[in-house]
Parts: structure tokens; C-alpha cells; sequence
């Protein structure tokens, strides 16, 4: 499966924007739901915290889709 590394400027981002930033979902309120329903995955671990704090290097996994935060510049 693929990995599409995804810029994050700044020292990291919530997983609910990152969802989002990634194209992994559509709204803020997708997001929301994705977690609340145990679809996410950090690093290979279930996630239902949209604020969990990523950092660069964390993969995000939602359906068959993954995204890894990657470091702007």
C-alpha cells in the first residue's frame, strides 16, 4: 500500500486537520465521525482523538488509504 507524505509546516498538527489536509475526508465533521467510529489508525494503533498532536513522520491510516506527515521545506 502506498504512502502519500503530506507537508505540515510548523511543529506538528491535529489529527482532525490532518485528516482533512490529506484528503483522507472531506469535512470536519467527517472527521469526527471516522474517529468516533474507530476508523483511524496512528502509527498502526487505533485513534479517536481528533487533537491528538502529529508530528512529522506519524502515519495516518483511514480505510485503505494512508498518509504520513512530512516536514515543509
Amino acid at each position: 500500500m502506498a504512502i502519500d507524505d503530506v507537508p505540515v509546516s510548523g511543529e506538528g498538527i491535529k489529527l482532525g486537520q490532518f485528516l482533512k489536509l490529506a484528503n483522507l475526508v472531506e469535512s470536519g465533521g467527517e472527521a469526527k465521525q471516522v474517529l468516533a467510529d474507530g476508523l483511524v489508525q496512528v502509527n498502526g494503533e487505533p485513534e479517536d482523538r481528533r487533537g491528538r498532536h502529529l508530528v512529522a513522520g506519524d502515519v495516518v491510516q483511514f480505510g485503505t488509504a494512508s498518509a504520513r506527515v512530512g516536514s515543509e521545506g
